[in-house]
């Protein structure tokens, strides 16, 4: 079996935005990747959010709609969940 090849299809120079963007598509079960500054323990810079490329026409329609049946609160508290999960427990610590 080929590896799965991933596509870029959204970039912002806010680590937040990305993190919200990200918890957004994986509400969707859509795997994301994030390449970029803010990937690193400082957190500050641009990210890119990739997807798997036969999902990438979904993750471009959820991106580019209006987010319906969660509030920015809640996708606020997702990112930060997801971020604090990739940290893991040393960094928390």
């Amino acid at each position: 079996m080929g590896e799965r090849r991933f596509v870029r299809v959204w970039s912002t120079g806010s680590a937040v935005e990305g993190e919200m963007a990200r918890a957004r598509l994986e509400a969707e079960g859509i795997p994301v990747l994030l390449k970029g500054e803010a990937e690193g323990p400082y957190r500050v810079g641009g990210l890119d959010l990739w997807v798997p490329e036969d999902l990438e026409t979904q993750a471009r329609l959820i991106l580019e709609s209006p987010s319906s049946g969660i509030s920015e609160e809640e996708l606020a508290a997702l990112a930060e969940a997801a971020a604090d999960e990739e940290e893991g427990p040393s960094a928390q610590a």
